[in-house]
């Protein structure tokens, strides 16, 4: 039957679909290097068996004869962490997290405030800064049988602060989905640790809007930093 991946139900961002970042977390696990690269090419279902098709350097993921995602390994992200914040800062962004209830994110199991489950990553303006920031205490169902957080849920942390982050200076937050995401995770991000988890603008064009992101420890070191390009759809 050749390898398959699904990602379970609880782990959505849009109602219906994958968030894309545990999607694409969980995808690159099928990947034999430090920095994996996944562009998703349409919503992830949830609780289907996707095919895994190895394709020259690429990994290919398919529902039925749909192409879901493709995958691969690359040398470097091209970005480097600013200075950290600290908890109090991160703890004061929270406050001003701009995410809305009853919106078509609001059940996202990072960042949705419609969800008693939810991570609780709510990143908001640090003030006197160009970024986002958010606490972050990751519960223990996230980890391993070691304590250390699952590599999907890191990359699901890492993807939500980007749309806030590349909307910074908007008055309004249009709907955006990201189709790329490239990850390194450095060190093990451990259960009940206060974490912080940051992102910043990196430019936009047209539609497209580029982020970054990082997973910090309460002494600022970067613990993991992914890129993200999102996409607003084309209008009607």
């Amino acid at each position: 039957m050749g390898d398959t991946v699904a990602v379970p139900g609880r782990f959505n961002g849009p109602l219906e679909s994958g968030n894309g970042g545990y999607s694409a977390g969980a995808i690159a696990a099928f990947l034999d290097g430090d920095v994996a690269e996944v562009s998703l090419r349409s919503p992830v279902p949830l609780d289907s068996a996707l095919r895994i098709s190895p394709e020259g350097d690429l990994l290919r993921v398919f529902d039925g004869e749909t192409l879901v995602a493709d995958a691969r390994v690359v040398e470097d992200l091209g970005v480097e962490p600013p200075e950290p914040v600290g908890l109090e800062a991160a703890r004061a962004a929270s406050g001003r997290y701009r995410g809305l209830r009853g919106g078509p994110f609001s059940r996202c199991f990072v960042c949705g405030l419609d969800r008693e489950d939810a991570l609780g990553v709510f990143a908001g303006e640090v003030e006197g800064r160009e970024m986002v920031a958010s606490p972050w205490t990751p519960p223990s169902w996230a980890a391993d049988e070691s304590g250390v957080v699952r590599p999907e849920i890191v990359w699901g942390v890492l993807d939500c602060p980007t749309y806030f982050a590349a909307y910074l200076r908007r008055d309004s937050l249009p709907i955006s989905f990201l189709v790329r995401q490239a990850t390194r995770i450095d060190a093990p991000v451990r259960v009940g640790e206060e974490h912080i988890v940051i992102a910043w603008p990196l430019g936009a064009d047209g539609r497209k809007h580029e982020a970054a992101s990082a997973v910090l420890n309460a002494d600022g070191e970067t613990l993991a930093l992914a890129r993200a390009l999102l996409v607003e759809p084309r209008q009607a």
